[in-house]
């Protein structure tokens, strides 16, 4: 693994990190655990401009509106965009349906959807998990049964993100319930507008607001199929491991803990400094060598993105750190401050507007893109080759 960037590759993060201090000024930064319409709504604005220069699918070839660079030009805007706490839109598109269709979709599917995803016109969501089904995704019962040129969807999407923005759903269905679980399922780009598409809000601890999808008699295009029929479980787990390098969630975390640690350096509690604390100078020398760990291991998947190769295990591996030592950080960084720990953005007393109990939040969603035990499966299966 080469550590070094390019000359032009220093330059580009550079440029990507003047332009987000320049246009995403400290009160305008997202907060953990904080969400509302006109956040979102200027994080859309931002993303319009950096679509304009060609960074916000810069890895994207030219031809579907991206930069024409590579995965790791693309890695070094995830994490500039994470450390400038930039509001959060279009990661379903950029990091899932983008991936997915230029492996799997026709040239017609790759014309229609992916410049707007590459211009940040459109929002996507994701419809995986189902009432009954979490971690054996491959058990969905979401059924959609071809009529003609046709496909009628019936069943539910539980936990559906960003889905009261979103036009599209990118989702899995069963389309042949005859067939082992995992051979059976289909891949299917969805219009939100669809006749049948309705939605029941479940709000998160994390401060966000999802959804249960409801498809009641909804017809799908054959044309919304992405790839092959009854593929889609393959489809989908190849593409799952673009998002789990996670750079941008590094990169935002990593920002939390420098705002603290210089919070810890120029504060004082109880008298005195809260960094002279022997107990805390040892708790943030501890963090901070997991975080650098975190860091090289999110750079090492893009690294072998940028190789050809499609990371698995290892994906899973600097998923699973990143999640635990944002929760341990998160909880130090609880214990350091007491009771101003839990005041949220609201309060003039919070510290770092609330960052720190934003976060704490945060970090106990534990099972995104995955809980830690089927990560752990993954590492041990195909990072080690051990048996089921």
């Amino acid at each position: 693994m080469n550590f070094d960037f390019s000359k032009e590759q220093q330059s580009f993060k550079e440029d990507v990190r003047a332009f987000l201090t320049r246009r995403v000024p400290p009160e305008r930064q997202e907060v953990f655990g904080v969400e509302y319409d006109g956040q979102y709504q200027f994080g859309r604005e931002v993303a319009s401009e950096l679509a304009q220069r060609r960074w916000l699918a810069v890895g994207w070839p030219e031809e579907h509106g991206g930069g024409g660079k590579g995965p790791i030009e693309q890695a070094i805007f995830n994490e500039q965009m994470g450390y400038g706490m930039v509001p959060r839109t279009g990661i379903t598109g950029l990091g899932f349906v983008g991936p997915a269709l230029m492996v799997f979709g026709s040239l017609e599917q790759q014309a229609q959807y992916l410049p707007p995803i590459a211009a940040s016109e459109v929002e996507y969501c994701q419809g995986f998990s189902e009432p009954n089904v979490g971690s054996d995704l491959a058990s969905l019962e979401l059924r959609a049964d071809r009529d003609g040129d046709e496909y009628v969807l019936n069943g539910s999407k539980m936990f559906t993100s960003y889905v009261y923005n979103a036009d599209y759903m990118y989702l899995l269905a069963r389309t042949d319930p005859q067939a082992p679980k995992h051979r059976g399922i289909s891949m299917f780009i969805a219009d939100m507008k669809t006749p049948g598409i309705s939605l029941r809000a479940l709000p998160y601890i994390s401060g966000a607001m999802a959804a249960q999808t409801f498809f009641d008699n909804v017809r799908l295009p054959a044309t919304a199929l992405i790839g092959e029929e009854n593929r889609g479980w393959y489809h989908a787990m190849t593409t799952l491991d673009f998002e789990r390098s996670g750079l941008e969630r590094y990169g935002r975390t990593r920002r939390a803990f420098d705002d603290f640690v210089e919070f810890c350096k120029t504060t004082g509690l109880n008298g005195r400094v809260i960094s002279d604390s022997p107990t805390v100078k040892h708790k943030l020398a501890e963090i901070k060598a997991a975080f650098d760990v975190w860091s090289l291991l999110c750079w090492n998947v893009a690294w072998l993105q940028s190789s050809g190769a499609v990371p698995n295990a290892e994906a899973s591996v600097a998923f699973l750190h990143g999640t635990e030592q944002r929760l341990k950080f998160a909880q130090s960084a609880m214990e350091i401050l007491g009771p101003h720990g839990t005041l949220r953005g609201d309060s003039q007393w919070a510290p770092l507007r609330g960052t720190i109990e934003g976060i704490h939040r945060e970090s106990m969603h534990l099972h995104g893109a995955g809980t830690s035990e089927i990560h752990r499966n993954i590492i041990a299966q195909r990072g080690l080759g051990l048996p089921r």
